[in-house]
């Protein structure tokens, strides 16, 4: 009975040791944390935190490397500030990073996250990108919207031929124009002829999206410390779920009629050669077998929401950018005007058949999107898994911001980084640097399967506003005004003082501006 004791009790320690061993070299084996500045005990970093991030990420990143942590509340970031780390989220572990870290405001004002840019990964959302991407967002739904995007540039062309010599707000002007199209692709069939009451929509519901996106990027203490999400502090999930109501209070009108003329359409047999607006599409589709499960009413309004902020708000601050820098470097503005003036003409006006045409203003937009980037930080990514990247351990959970603000100015990636030329996006070595988000230097859209959806809207809307603006008029500052550059950082940064121009005729006949 001893020696089985004995032998009983040395088996328990052996394995024991054996138990201690592996599990000595297990956390041997797993890679370290990121590096980063230390915070105080409960808060972390947070009151070390300044308001324009994206600086204030770059700036750390000089210190901690390419990549680096944040304890902020009771939440771990992780700031990625280099292409290659950037490829091994967007690309080598996209799967693992492929869901978002909404805050409780986005979760909120998108009916609980039911919108394609923070819906989880999965079916749901998977579903929900292929519809917005093949049916409503297709090549042959473009072309047939083109009749929109001209009468709204025709329109605001005509505005500013009405204020020549006087001061124009640019970025209210690309604002009310992307939103008055996006409205007409959205519901502009539903709504029919009636364009007071188009208009009347549109400025109530351009007010409401501005206070959207505000709401979306004002700091929330719920956010850093999810326990205290319940008390609601600081009283942002009540601003915004009142706001919520404010858009159904638009949009379930205007939905009940398009149920209507959908229901209609279905018992004609005509219909098939009327032009359909997105909602009509929605709606329509609510009622195929295949992709209908995912579309119920909620659903519907997140998907014409993500439209609205996602088409007008990047689109517009980036018209503005590009107008400024343009300004900021004269010699390039004139030779974007010599190119209008070669492709278009000046006894002519700017359609969409000429934009692909346009090298050199799209090289010029590229290059604003590389040093002004609308969302320098893009949007977090949380992985699902504990991950390796960059020969550190990145925990579940983690909040990941790839800093494409730090990789975009990046001197051992950019010849003068700091430099406006967008001739760098001409050369032969430059080929790859598209809206892709396949070369991990460049990505003003992000990369991977949550790259933005409505690129091939943005980009065409961006490019023909330019053109358009640069081809009609010569713009200058007003008289004693200087030309300021700064910007402040939010769900999309723009810039500090609003850009203020005036307008001078550049086409040879009047009648071009009617």
């Amino acid at each position: 009975m001893e020696t089985l004791a004995l032998f009983t009790l040395f088996s328990v320690l052996l394995l024991s040791a054996a138990v201690w061993v592996y599990a000595k070299s297990s956390k041997k084996a797993r890679p370290p944390l990121p590096p980063g500045p230390l915070g105080f005990p409960v808060v972390g970093y947070l009151p070390f935190l300044r308001p324009n991030l994206h600086h204030h990420f770059t700036d750390l990143a000089r210190n901690y490397g390419p990549i680096f942590k944040l304890q902020l509340g009771s939440c771990l970031a992780v700031v990625v500030n280099s292409p290659s780390i950037a490829k091994q989220v967007v690309r080598d572990h996209d799967a693992v990073f492929a869901n978002r870290d909404p805050p409780i405001a986005a979760i909120v004002g998108t009916y609980g996250g039911r919108d394609i840019a923070f819906a989880p990964s999965g079916t749901y959302w998977r579903d929900l990108r292929k519809v917005f991407v093949r049916e409503m967002l297709s090549g042959a739904n473009l072309r047939a919207c083109y009749e929109h995007r001209r009468e709204e540039v025709r329109k605001v062309i005509r505005g500013v031929k009405s204020r020549i010599g006087e001061p124009v707000n640019i970025g209210e002007l690309a604002s009310s124009t992307e939103l008055n199209v996006v409205a007409r692709m959205i519901w502009g069939s539903t709504l029919g002829s009636d364009e007071e009451k188009n208009e009347k929509i549109g400025a109530v519901f351009r007010e409401l999206m501005g206070k959207y996106v505000d709401t979306f990027a004002e700091p929330n203490i719920s956010d850093f410390f999810p326990w205290l999400a319940r008390f609601d502090l600081q009283g942002i999930q009540a601003k915004m779920e009142g706001m919520r109501k404010d858009v159904d209070n638009i949009l379930e009108p205007i939905i009940k009629e398009g149920v209507r003329i959908v229901s209609e359409k279905s018992r004609s047999v005509s219909e098939s050669d009327e032009k359909k607006d997105f909602l009509q599409i929605l709606l329509e589709l609510k009622e195929r077998d295949d992709i209908g499960r995912s579309l119920d009413f909620q659903a519907i309004k997140a998907i014409l929401l993500d439209i609205v902020i996602g088409g007008t708000d990047t689109t517009a601050t980036m018209v503005e950018w590009v107008m400024t820098t343009l300004l900021d470097n004269p010699e390039i503005m004139k030779k974007v005007q010599k190119e209008l003036e070669e492709i278009v003409g000046l006894n002519n006006i700017v359609e969409e058949v000429h934009l692909p045409k346009l090298s050199y203003l799209d090289a010029v937009v590229k290059e604003t999107f590389r040093l002004y980037p609308a969302l320098p930080l893009l949007v977090p990514r949380c992985p699902t898994n504990t991950t390796q990247v960059g020969g550190y351990t990145i925990p579940k959970s983690t909040r990941v911001f790839l800093n494409m603000y730090a990789i975009h100015r990046d001197p051992q990636l950019w010849d003068n980084p700091l430099e406006f030329r967008p001739e760098r996006f001409l050369n032969q070595t430059s080929s790859g640097l598209d809206y892709t988000g396949n070369d991990h230097r460049f990505l003003p859209f992000g990369s991977g399967r949550r790259i933005c959806a409505g690129i091939p809207l943005a980009e065409k809307m961006l490019i023909y506003i330019l053109s358009s603006l640069l081809h009609s008029f010569d713009w200058h500052l007003p008289e004693g005004e200087n030309l300021d550059l700064s910007d402040k950082f939010g769900i999309v940064t723009k810039k500090c003082v609003p850009l203020i121009v005036v307008p001078a005729q550049r086409l040879s006949k009047f009648e071009l501006y009617q």
